[in-house]
């Protein structure tokens, strides 16, 4: 198989997983799209280098990066836009339309689950989407996110009790 063939099969095995993880990580359909388009430019660049075996647990740790590079930026972009006059800041808040996909596809739940998941620090956030959505065994998470699988338990115990307490909480207020 030569190896354009060889990258179309890989992206289709694995794009589904590399747009959900960042799709949970950064609780944007934009956002994610953009990642996921990155991370299949990279897999292509360094192709030749990656071990088929484990491309897997390759793109995960670039998923991850990369949504992480996102988060920074947007905290970036938020200081500066913090430091804005009122004026500006109130137009540009004023020409930001919600995407009406976004609306239209999500629930109320749905939207609390996720932006629940997206406010997880790191590294709970990632070993929560690679176990709860994605389905990654613990071996799997372990060689993705180059942690024992001990750390991998403790993480996600903590992750997913870190979750709980925040749903708590939005039903909590939901409620009054």
């Amino acid at each position: 198989m030569d190896r354009a063939s060889l990258f179309r099969k890989v992206l289709e095995e694995h794009k589904n997983r590399v747009y959900t993880e960042a799709y949970y990580s950064l609780g944007s359909e934009m956002d994610a799209e953009d990642v996921t388009q990155e991370a299949f430019v990279r897999l292509w660049k360094n192709f030749s280098e990656i071990d088929l075996e484990r491309v897997g647990g390759w793109l995960v740790r670039v998923t991850r990066n990369l949504c992480i590079d996102t988060i920074r930026r947007r905290q970036a972009d938020h200081s500066r836009r913090s430091a804005e006059d009122p004026e500006t800041a109130l137009e540009n808040a004023q020409s930001a339309e919600a995407d009406p996909r976004d609306q239209a596809l999500h629930s109320e739940e749905e939207k609390w689950i996720r932006e629940s998941i997206a406010s997880l620090e790191e590294p709970y956030r990632s070993t929560v989407i690679l176990r709860e959505i994605q389905h990654l065994s613990y071996d799997e998470i372990a060689e993705a996110l180059k942690i024992p699988i001990g750390s991998v338990k403790v993480h996600l115990h903590r992750g997913r009790k870190m979750l709980r307490e925040l749903l708590r909480r939005e039903m909590t207020l939901y409620e009054n």
